[in-house]
């Protein structure tokens, strides 16, 4: 399969009608993805709003792509179904950042992955997973879940609350190994772990902390008091650094940043220092640059 192809079909997913708890499925309201060139590297991130720098760019909260199907309220940082943005394709091998919100009862139905590698951060909520190898779970706030489709999977992901909406970061990268095993795990993390601290939770390392994926990339989670500053150093000098901020306001480098605002830096000079204006929750991701 050519990438143009690949890219497209690994998008189309988003397509996808929801699935009440009960998974009588509702008519689907998004439209097909146009066909994307795909970019291999990071140039293509030239921000009409001027926050760029020649070696980083800003994505302020409000100028993501946003679409309300009703049963699901969705902010994308990169394209993705009828978001469509040529300006924001990916971020290296970041290729997916949504912040979604999911109806009580509702969610997406049964649909299928291949080749990428799908993390899922629980914000608020209960959200329940089952795949086509028999997995059947439930990840909460604290939660972290990893599935690498490899060379195919179908899953669905539903709140099983009738009574409560879920939300939860819907985050995808693209893999250094093609066609491998499905496979999915899950972890409890221990939140006075980040306090005011780096954990890790996602890595290339089977053995290290956190779960694993198929590619030179780490993910952690920061909580950082008012007023206090940390300082991230590269796990690998070649990678670049997306950091999103999930509560709170902080100054990352030179950037003033706020709730649900992005930064991406491309060039690091080994390390990043962060800077709480009031108490925030920030989640890193130092992903390899090009594909």
């Amino acid at each position: 399969m050519d990438r143009k192809k690949f890219l497209k079909k690994s998008l189309i997913a988003a397509s996808l009608g929801p699935v009440v708890l009960q998974s009588a499925v509702i008519e689907n309201q998004i439209d097909e993805l146009q066909p994307i060139k795909p970019n291999l590297g990071y140039n293509h991130i030239p921000n009409k709003e001027k926050e760029r720098t020649m070696n980083s760019v800003v994505h302020r909260a409000e100028t993501r792509g946003h679409a309300n199907h009703g049963w699901l309220d969705t902010h994308h940082t990169f394209s993705f179904a009828n978001y469509y943005n040529p300006e924001r394709m990916h971020f290296g091998v970041l290729r997916v950042l949504n912040d979604d919100k999911v109806a009580a009862g509702m969610g997406f139905g049964t649909h299928p992955h291949d080749n990428m590698e799908i993390i899922s951060i629980p914000l608020y909520g209960d959200l329940e997973h089952k795949d086509s190898m028999g997995n059947t779970s439930v990840i909460r706030n604290g939660d972290i879940q990893v599935l690498s489709a490899g060379t195919g999977i179908t899953h669905s992901e539903y709140n099983r609350n009738k009574d409560l909406e879920v939300r939860f970061l819907q985050i995808w990268v693209f893999p250094n190994k093609k066609n491998v095993k499905p496979r999915y795990d899950q972890i409890s993390l221990n939140p006075e772990d980040r306090k005011n601290k780096f954990q890790q939770i996602v890595s290339p390392n089977p053995e290290d902390e956190g779960v694993w994926i198929h590619q030179n990339a780490w993910f952690h989670l920061l909580d950082l008091d008012a007023n206090h500053t940390v300082e991230y150093h590269l796990k690998d000098n070649k990678n670049g650094l997306y950091i999103f901020i999930l509560e709170g306001s902080s100054i990352v480098g030179e950037n003033k940043l706020n709730k649900r605002d992005g930064l991406g830096i491309w060039t690091v000079n080994e390390s990043v220092k962060f800077k709480s204006i009031n108490n925030s929750q920030i989640l890193l991701m130092e992903v390899p640059m090009t594909i």
